[in-house]
């Protein structure tokens, strides 16, 4: 794990948070007017006109390149699972972007997201693994990815609210997965020439996935809060990458006697990521009302501890 690999990674990550604060404000601004695919179409037709969601889709352009650069120099079990430190800069981002600061009980779940995010890569110590994978792979894992995808979104029109908002974030966590898996195998293609890659099925998967996974997100944000899908997103990145960069890559992480803080740190991550979801400076109209002030706030999130 070089720090170039994590340089790369956590800037990526901050680019990434506050792509999601602003396209959340631009679609906290302008709610879907029902649950039809043509609402959806004029939804995302009326963003393409609003600064925040303009500003954030360039945000997501500049995280690809990122992180595309991060996944050549270093592993894909390193470079998502350091992603996952999105979060945190997710609601640091918001909460000036909504004017709301967080509380005791958020920055508490921070130190835990942060320390169990820490001690599971100092732990696991991931592997650099190949550059390209094995051939015959990418069908089954890219069958299996699709399945899963669908499979969230059809349960996801089964719900409403941050149910639905929690699957949709899950369903695209997974296609983002795929599409840093894919961006590797781009990237470990590079080398051979530009006419041999473009002549390659990757790059053109990965642009699908990716699109894939853009419009995904969008239903996330259009379905709830920030609170409620940014947990799912996030730890559904970071373990559907590492279980890509181990069946793609063949990157191993270790084992044995460093399962047990692996574990801790898993642990640590989604009880943080619960608690920031749950926390009273996040929770509710966090990302609903930009125009609270923060004395307004405080007091509020005093009266729920």
């Amino acid at each position: 794990m070089n720090a170039l690999t994590v340089v790369l990674a956590l800037l990526a990550a901050v680019c990434n948070a506050s792509a999601s604060v602003m396209q959340r404000r631009a679609a906290a601004e302008d709610p879907a007017d029902d649950e039809s695919a043509r609402s959806a179409v004029r939804w995302l037709l009326r963003q393409l006109r609003r600064p925040y969601w303009l500003g954030g889709t360039a945000l997501l352009a500049l995280t690809t390149v990122l992180q595309a650069v991060a996944l050549a120099v270093g592993s894909l079990a390193v470079v998502q699972p350091l992603m996952a430190s999105e979060l945190l800069f997710t609601l640091v981002v918001g909460s000036v972007v909504f004017r709301r600061r967080p509380d005791r009980r958020t920055w508490l779940a921070f130190t835990a997201l942060a320390v169990g995010l820490a001690l599971f890569l100092a732990a696991a110590a991931p592997a650099t693994g190949g550059s390209v994978a094995p051939s015959g792979r990418w069908a089954v894992a890219g069958a299996a990815l699709l399945c899963l995808v669908a499979g969230l979104m059809a349960v996801a029109r089964l719900v409403r609210g941050a149910p639905r908002a929690a699957l949709a974030g899950l369903a695209s966590a997974v296609a983002f997965g795929g599409t840093a898996a894919l961006l590797k195998e781009v990237m470990g293609r590079l080398p051979d020439g530009v006419a041999p890659l473009l002549g390659h099925w990757s790059p053109y998967a990965a642009l699908a996935a990716g699109a894939l996974a853009f419009l995904l997100l969008q239903s996330a944000f259009r379905a709830g809060t920030l609170a409620a899908s940014q947990p799912s997103l996030t730890l559904g990145d970071a373990l559907t990458s590492v279980a890509l960069g181990w069946y793609l890559f063949g990157e191993q992480i270790a084992l044995g006697v460093r399962v047990l803080p692996e574990v801790l740190g898993v642990v640590l991550i989604g009880a943080g990521s619960l608690g920031l979801a749950r926390a009273p400076s996040v929770h509710g109209t966090w990302d609903t009302a930009p125009g609270v002030r923060a004395d307004e706030d405080d007091a509020e999130g005093e009266a729920h501890v």
